[in-house]
C-alpha cells in the first residue's frame, strides 16, 4: 500500500484511532464532468489507501444549482451523508446555525491551519461562534477568458491578449462562421457578469457590489460598462448553438468551432483530459487580461452531524477524511487535476501548468470576494435568473437590467 511521506510520518497521530475494520463513508459532490471526476478520484484514492475505508461516491448532476437542494434536503431530513462538497461561502450557513454540521475544531487542532492557508478569508465562512464547520480545499475563480488557438489561426489573426482585442475580433470570426463565444445552457452564464465586473469594472466595483452590497454602485457608470458588455455579448451568442455542458464548450474551443468562453478555472481540468495544451491549443487570460486581482471562492468540505447510534468508526472516518483533504500530497494531486489553486502555501507547484502559474502570480495581490462567498444562496439564485432572462430576451434593455440588478443587491442580506 502506497504511503505519502508526510502522512506516513504522522501515522500515529493522524490515523491512530482508526477502526481495525473497513467502513463506508458516503461523499456527495457535484463534480461530474470528465476533469472534475478525475480530480475527485484523487481524493478517493488517498482516502482509501491511507485509511483502509471505502469512499462511497455520490455524485449529483446539475452543479450547485441542482445539487445543493438535494444535499440540504437530505441533511435536514435526517439522512445525512458522511461528507459533502459545497461552495466556499454562505450556502451552508443555515445548516451550521441549526447545529447540523460537525464542528471540526478539535479534529484539526494540531494542524495549525493559520500557518498554511493561502488566504485566511477563505476560512471566515467556515467559522461560527468559535467553531470551525468546513474546510476549504481549493481556490477557484470564475475570472478567466479562454481562447481557441485554432479559431484565430482560421481567421489569420493573433490570439487576443485582453477583452478589448477579443471583442474587436468578433466580426472576423462571424464572417468565418466561427462562434465568437461558446456557451453551455443553464448556470454557466451566472458567472459571466462577475468576471466582466472584475475585469472591466475593477476591484473597487466588485467590493462595492459583493461586499458592501451597494445598489448605488450598480447604478453607477462602472457597472453600466459591465451591463453594456453583457448586452454586446448576448448579441453574438446563438441560443441554438448552446451545448449541454461547459465541458462541451471546451471541445468547441479545442476544435475551433468557438473562439472564446468566459468560465471558471475548472474548465482547465476538462481541457487537460481532452488533451489540450495551454499555449498551444488554447490561451487563458485571467481577469480578462485587464485586471490584477481575481475573485476567489472555491469548494469546501462539510461533515454533517451523524445520527445517534452511528458506528464510531464512521465518525472517525469523517475526521480522517477531513485531515487528508488538506494534507500536502492530497492537495497537490487534486488541484493539479482540477485546475484550481491549492489552499496550502507550503507545497511545490513547479508542476503547475501555465494557467495555474498565472493565477498564482495574481494571488499575491489578494482575493476579491466572489458572489458565492459574499451573497446568500437566495440572492445568487435571483441574479442567475436575471442573467439568464437578460440573455434570452432582447426586450430587456440595459437600463432595465441595471435597475433589476440594483434592486436585488439592495435587498440582499
Amino acid at each position: 500500500m502506497k504511503k505519502f511521506a508526510v502522512v506516513a510520518a504522522m501515522a500515529t497521530a493522524f490515523l491512530g484511532s482508526t477502526s481495525a475494520y473497513a467502513v463506508d463513508l458516503e461523499v456527495t459532490h457535484w463534480w461530474t464532468s470528465a476533469g472534475e471526476a478525475a480530480a475527485i478520484a484523487e481524493f478517493a484514492k488517498v482516502f482509501e489507501e491511507e485509511t483502509g475505508n471505502n469512499w462511497v461516491d455520490s455524485a449529483l448532476a446539475g452543479s450547485g444549482t441542482g445539487a445543493n437542494p438535494v444535499i440540504i434536503s437530505r441533511i435536514i431530513g435526517g439522512d445525512p451523508m458522511g461528507a459533502t462538497q459545497m461552495n466556499t461561502g454562505r450556502d451552508a450557513e443555515e445548516l451550521i446555525q441549526a447545529g447540523l454540521m460537525r464542528d471540526l475544531t478539535d479534529v484539526v487542532a494540531d494542524m495549525d491551519l493559520d500557518s498554511f492557508y493561502v488566504d485566511q478569508s477563505l476560512l471566515e465562512a467556515c467559522r461560527y461562534e468559535g467553531g470551525l464547520y468546513c474546510l476549504p480545499i481549493n481556490i477557484h475563480s470564475w475570472d478567466w477568458l479562454w481562447l481557441s488557438t485554432a479559431a484565430y489561426e482560421e481567421i489569420g489573426q493573433p490570439v487576443p491578449t485582453n477583452w478589448d482585442e477579443y471583442v474587436a475580433s468578433w466580426p472576423a470570426l462571424e464572417e468565418a462562421g466561427i462562434l465568437p463565444f461558446g456557451l453551455a445552457t443553464g448556470w454557466p452564464i451566472s458567472g459571466v457578469p462577475g468576471v466582466l465586473m472584475s475585469g472591466i469594472g475593477g476591484s473597487d466595483l466588485v467590493l462595492a457590489v459583493n461586499r458592501d452590497k451597494s445598489a448605488d454602485a450598480v447604478r453607477g457608470p462602472e457597472f453600466r460598462e459591465v451591463a453594456e458588455a453583457m448586452d454586446s455579448l448576448r448579441k453574438v451568442i446563438s441560443p441554438d448553438m448552446m451545448v449541454p455542458s461547459f465541458g462541451d464548450v471546451g471541445t468547441q474551443l479545442l476544435t475551433g468551432e468557438a473562439a472564446g468562453n468566459i468560465h471558471g478555472d475548472w474548465l482547465q481540468g476538462d481541457l487537460q483530459v481532452a488533451g489540450g495544451v495551454p499555449g498551444e491549443d488554447y490561451e487563458c487570460l485571467p481577469a480578462l487580461g485587464m485586471g490584477d486581482q481575481l475573485t476567489g471562492g472555491g469548494d469546501s468540505f462539510y461533515f454533517p452531524v451523524l445520527p445517534e447510534g452511528t458506528d464510531p468508526a464512521v465518525i472517525q472516518a469523517q475526521a480522517d477524511l477531513a485531515r487528508l483533504l488538506i494534507s500536502p500530497e492530497a492537495q497537490l494531486k487534486f488541484n493539479l487535476v482540477k485546475g484550481s489553486m491549492p489552499i496550502r502555501t507550503d507545497i511545490d507547484l513547479s508542476a503547475a501548468n501555465p494557467c495555474m502559474q498565472k493565477a498564482l502570480g495574481l494571488l499575491e495581490n489578494g482575493l476579491l470576494p466572489s458572489g458565492d462567498f459574499a451573497l446568500s444562496s437566495d440572492t445568487q439564485q435571483q441574479l442567475q435568473d436575471l442573467n439568464i432572462e437578460f440573455l434570452d430576451d432582447d426586450n430587456i434593455t440595459v437600463d432595465d437590467y441595471i435597475e433589476r440588478y440594483a434592486s436585488i443587491i439592495e435587498q440582499a442580506d
